[in-house]
């Protein structure tokens, strides 16, 4: 009894292509750093980044506001009355929440 020979093209029959394409499956999919946690990574850079723009915008307009405060006593007081609720002896304080 004699097997059917079968066509196998000769590119599949070369042992360094056969170790290649082993090698980006395994780095693909199965190796610690593979292509779905890099993506991961990836995407978290740009999460992190945005927040990072964020922050930097959030710096710099608190920094203009602290130097209004020191550079102006009217300012100092304006903010702390409105955000501690500071008040003279003889005021009273209406405390209105818009919804």
């Amino acid at each position: 009894m004699q097997l059917p020979k079968v066509n196998i093209p000769p590119y599949l029959r070369n042992k360094y292509i056969i170790s290649f394409v082993v090698f980006i499956v395994w780095l693909g999919f199965f190796d610690a750093n593979n292509l779905l946690h890099k993506y991961k990574l990836s995407r978290r850079i740009a999460e992190l980044e945005q927040q990072k723009e964020h922050y930097i915008v959030e710096i710099e307009q608190n920094q203009r506001k602290l130097h209004e405060i020191q550079e102006n006593a009217e300012s100092l007081e304006k903010f702390a009355r409105e955000q501690y609720l500071m008040k003279k002896k003889n005021e009273d304080i209406f405390v209105i929440i818009e919804k």
